[in-house]
């Protein structure tokens, strides 16, 4: 059967790069073996969770290229897809498992249970605070009507609980190692561990893969899988992504929110591939497509060791996407280019499809980002050029004015406009290269750094070619 993987973020704000990469991983495995990628939102936190975050997440994701197949926008077989429609199933989960005496109904207040904790804490500050287990062997009649309760697993006190992870090999923990942990709150909102376990039975999950921080929550899920008759599914945890000093990773480490690295101009591959490549190898290969991606990933290939998260590193493999037409190609590179021209005040009609096309090859090599890359192009459409100050004072001077005229007359006479042609047309008329080029490329661009002058001749065309080094000529004559 084809497996079915998912991703469950929480609502409470953008979407992190971390769980970017988790959705990642699951993502390829589901395509690479013909299966279902599920989409779940994990809204049970009412206190922090958000439409608005929902939006965010549904945004990156999409931006990213990571569809799903079930899930919000999508629908599904097995939804609803947000954990806060589906309180009426955990309530009948939890009241089976209190029947079947695996779990129960604690009245502990919260006063109780900080009093019980503050007497560990006076007794031993280093103590580890364990539910004393009150409640645990209590039934119906001694349950308090009107009084409000949490459900408690009833871990039992022997024995352990096992899995085979696909990533860290057997992980087993002793079942005195537990407690009796809360299954759902008074308020009737479920904890993270039964909520997960409920929602990856019902949505028929085959593989949950996620972030090592998680390996002590599967545990318990164990637990709850063998305490409701569940086949759990397999697991796959992964080596944490930490700042460069070691710490958990957050904004003051970096940017860490995907739309983060959109608005810096990197593109969704080049950003997928920095983050498949962190805790995952395929040989020497450091570059990846999509599809290559797809067929390259196993789990078995994924390591155990936290990595540190590099900038510089993250900025060169977005950059080597951007840059090689076998990556990126012209078409996208010009649909990703555009909103960043627009940001700049190039409007869609200012921009024809054809001269960004054919001015693409001559930024590529230049531009580290698509922001780069919008200031890069904007000499090619905006009319006339922005000049640069110091540029103008230097090459736009009465002195340049002759040369300028001349120029002009030059390239108005010629036969063939490609950049070789260009290029020897100034020896052909006695013209050296050197006195003219920069003169010819603060007129044409306002800029003294450009790609090489009779390329950006050959995009510009013969007619704006000549108007810009008419006024060219104006402006240094004074």
């Amino acid at each position: 059967m084809p497996p079915r993987l998912r991703f469950a973020p929480s609502p409470s704000g953008y979407l992190h790069i971390g769980g970017a990469r988790t959705a990642l991983f699951n993502w390829l495995w589901a395509k690479k073996q013909g299966g279902r990628f599920v989409l779940r939102i994990e809204d049970t936190d009412q206190d922090r969770s958000s439409l608005e975050s929902v939006r965010a997440i549904l945004e990156s994701l999409r931006w990213l290229g990571l569809d799903w197949d079930e899930g919000p926008e999508v629908g599904g077989d097995c939804g609803p897809y947000f954990q806060s429609e589906r309180r009426g199933r955990y309530r009948q989960l939890a009241d089976e498992l209190v029947e079947a005496g695996k779990a129960y109904r604690c009245y502990a207040t919260k006063e109780e249970l900080d009093a019980a904790r503050a007497a560990l804490k006076a007794q031993d500050p280093k103590a580890q605070f364990v539910y004393p287990g009150w409640w645990r062997d209590k039934g119906p009649a001694d349950w308090l009507e009107g009084r409000p309760f949490v459900y408690r697993f009833r871990t039992p006190a022997e024995g352990s609980a096992r899995f085979e992870d696909e990533v860290f090999g057997v992980v087993e923990t002793p079942n005195s190692a537990q407690q009796d942990f809360v299954l759902m709150r008074s308020d009737g909102f479920p904890l993270y561990n039964f909520s997960c376990v409920a929602d990856d039975h019902d949505m028929r999950i085959s593989l949950v893969g996620r972030g090592r921080d998680h390996l002590g929550n599967t545990a318990q899920q164990v637990l709850l899988y063998e305490a409701l008759g569940w086949e759990p599914p397999r697991f796959a945890h992964l080596p944490m992504m930490l700042s460069p000093k070691g710490e958990k990773l957050s904004k003051r480490h970096a940017a860490v929110g995907v739309m983060d690295y959109a608005a810096r101009g990197m593109t969704p591959m080049g950003v997928l591939n920095y983050l498949a490549r962190f805790g995952w190898s395929h040989g020497d290969q450091e570059i990846f497509s999509r599809g290559e991606l797809i067929e390259a990933f196993d789990w078995k290939s994924c390591g155990r060791s936290d990595g540190k998260f590099d900038e510089k590193k993250f900025s060169d493999v977005a950059f080597e996407h951007l840059k090689e037409p076998r990556l990126t190609s012209d078409e996208d590179y010009a649909a990703w280019v555009r909103p960043f021209l627009a940001e700049n005040g190039l409007t869609d009609e200012q921009v024809p499809e054809g001269t960004l096309r054919a001015a693409l090859p001559t930024i590529r090599e230049r531009a580290r980002t698509l922001v780069e890359a919008a200031v890069a192009l904007d000499y090619y459409f905006r009319e006339p050029p922005v000049v640069e100050e110091k540029a103008r004072s230097k090459f736009l001077t009465p002195a340049h004015a002759p040369l300028l005229a001349q120029l002009r007359q030059v390239y108005e006479g010629a036969p063939r406009w490609t950049a070789e042609a260009l290029e020897a047309r100034l020896a052909e008329q006695g013209l050296e290269v050197k006195l003219a080029a920069q003169p010819l490329r603060v007129a044409l661009t306002g800029r003294t750094a450009t790609p090489p002058i009779f390329d950006v001749m050959a995009v510009l065309g013969r007619e704006r070619t000549l108007a810009r080094l008419g006024r060219g000529a104006e402006l240094a004559a004074g």
